[in-house]
């Protein structure tokens, strides 16, 4: 094998220091700060904001779930005679930001939080999910109302400009964009084009220098065409392959239907107890499985995390909270439906016993009913699209963190950086501790967009409101054009 010829020739020249590389002290460092970063603070403070902002919208998500998705998927193929040539249409941004989720988290993230937190981490990751519905509508509301649009109709938004304008916080928001910078490159750069680069390389033997620099290639030419050049792709992409992935898991577990009930007992037993050793499962603590749920359900659906409203600014919508709605569905269709189909192929097939983890494992659960080229197939079809759209969908983020920490003209020359970390990485072979740079990414990412909507809930509220009653006071159109945003992060008066 290819990579095994590559991990050889590593080994035999990195440098060692008592028997280990250079590259392991690397990974071992990583590993204590992605567990500093993910302590139990961490995950306190995360499940506050989250049930927060549940309490202070009254489970809305809940309460209004039909009304969500009457309102987003519902209407995803209406269509404004008006639309502007330089924005995305409110679909278009919900599939950009989709390919940001839909990803390797939903297939080798779920499979690696199995792993390593037993099936109870999918409860935690379920319990994420519904809470974190309503924390992704308050970031993308306040990210379109606090979006900047020039003289020339052009927009940018997210976290480091709601942050600035609501807060005066610049540091925090420096803080956010270096953070964005980090898990565009590790999480999304390296680690989308390293999982195809492992499940190409495992089922055909193909060199995953020769997949992930593929990759970079066709990443490049659509991100260079723009931000409707993105969305146009997204929008064909996205929807064909969430529809052939869950049709070909939906099959395993029409087969596997008698063992179901099962697994969903077992989910619940492991949540809140140690799931024991079975096989090659070498079982796995309570605070594995909520850390590993939480960690890996962040990460799959970002809610809270900061990058979705930079892509939803984009969109041309009426009203910032209409365009909220469709962050709270994200959150449904990435983590309670594909999520969960995909740990349940796993669960019901039985291979979390055979020790193995990531992409394999998933590899493994297909080929149990399907032959081993079929299963070959799907599975690279999948991972293929799902990570090769989230990494075209994470350059947005990149060029809006670095174009607010450095400028346009610096980015013009730093961006083919973006497609270069899958190439570089394409010979590891651990991706569990390849995923501790995704941890650690995503926690430097969220905090900060937590500590903001946290002190900017009162806006989210006011614009909820505003638009559920018919008011419209705070409509794009206007606060576009006459800047005059809800301000009610230091005081209680509105400008």
């Amino acid at each position: 094998m290819i990579l095994d010829r590559h991990n050889k020739k590593t080994a035999n020249s990195a440098r060692h220091f008592g028997g280990i590389s250079m590259f392991d002290v690397f990974l071992t460092i990583v590993a204590r700060i992605s567990d500093l970063m993910w302590g139990p603070w961490t995950t306190a403070f995360i499940a506050f904001v989250y049930v927060y902002l549940t309490v202070r919208t009254r489970f809305f998500q809940i309460t209004g779930f039909a009304y969500i998705m009457r309102n987003t998927f519902g209407r995803m193929f209406d269509r404004n005679a008006d639309q502007k040539i330089d924005r995305m249409t409110p679909f278009q941004a919900t599939a950009t930001s989709l390919a940001g989720t839909v990803g390797m988290g939903n297939m080798a993230g779920v499979a690696t939080a199995l792993s390593l937190g037993g099936p109870g981490a999918i409860f935690w990751m379920w319990l994420l999910a519904l809470f974190g519905m309503m924390t992704k509508a308050a970031e993308v509301t306040i990210g379109v109302h606090y979006r900047e649009v020039d003289e020339n109709g052009h927009v940018r938004g997210g976290p480091m400009y709601y942050i600035n304008k609501a807060l005066g916080w610049k540091s925090l928001a420096v803080l956010f964009s270096i953070g964005v910078t980090i898990n565009s490159l590790f999480s999304s750069s390296l680690l989308q084009a390293h999982t195809v680069g492992r499940a190409f390389n495992a089922g055909y033997g193909w060199s995953p220098y020769l997949v992930t620099g593929a990759m970079g290639i066709i990443t490049a030419l659509v991100a260079i065409g723009g931000i409707r050049r993105i969305g146009r792709v997204c929008e064909m992409l996205v929807p064909l392959m969430t529809v052939i992935y869950l049709f070909s898991g939906l099959v395993i577990l029409a087969a596997n239907a008698l063992q179901l009930p099962g697994v969903i007992r077992e989910i619940f037993a492991y949540a809140l107890a140690p799931a024991p050793a079975v096989g090659g499962f070498a079982g796995a603590a309570v605070m594995a499985a909520i850390k590993m749920g939480m960690a890996r359900g962040m990460l799959s659906n970002e809610a809270g995390l900061g990058t979705a409203p930079m892509v939803h600014a984009n969109a041309d919508t009426p009203h910032p909270f209409k365009q909220g709605l469709w962050g709270a569905a994200e959150v449904f269709v990435d983590t309670t439906v594909v999520c969960t189909i995909t740990a349940f192929i796993i669960l019901s097939t039985g291979v979390l016993a055979n020790g193995s983890t990531g992409i394999e494992m998933l590899l493994q659960a297909f080929a149990t009913y399907y032959s081993p080229d079929v299963a070959n197939a799907i599975i690279s079809i999948a991972i293929l699209t799902f990570c090769l759209s989230t990494q075209i969908g994470f350059y947005v983020y990149f060029e809006t963190a670095v174009v607010s920490l450095f400028g346009e003209k610096t980015f013009r020359v730093v961006r083919w950086i973006y497609f270069l970390p899958g190439v570089v990485f394409a010979g590891v072979t651990n991706v569990d501790q390849l995923w501790a740079l995704a941890n650690i990414s995503v926690a430097a990412s969220a905090l900060p967009n937590l500590v903001a909507l946290l002190l900017l809930s009162g806006v989210f509220v006011t614009l909820m409101k505003d638009f559920l009653s018919g008011q419209n006071r705070y409509a794009t159109a206007v606060t576009d054009s006459n800047k005059q945003y809800v301000r009610m992060a230091r005081s209680t008066k509105e400008v």
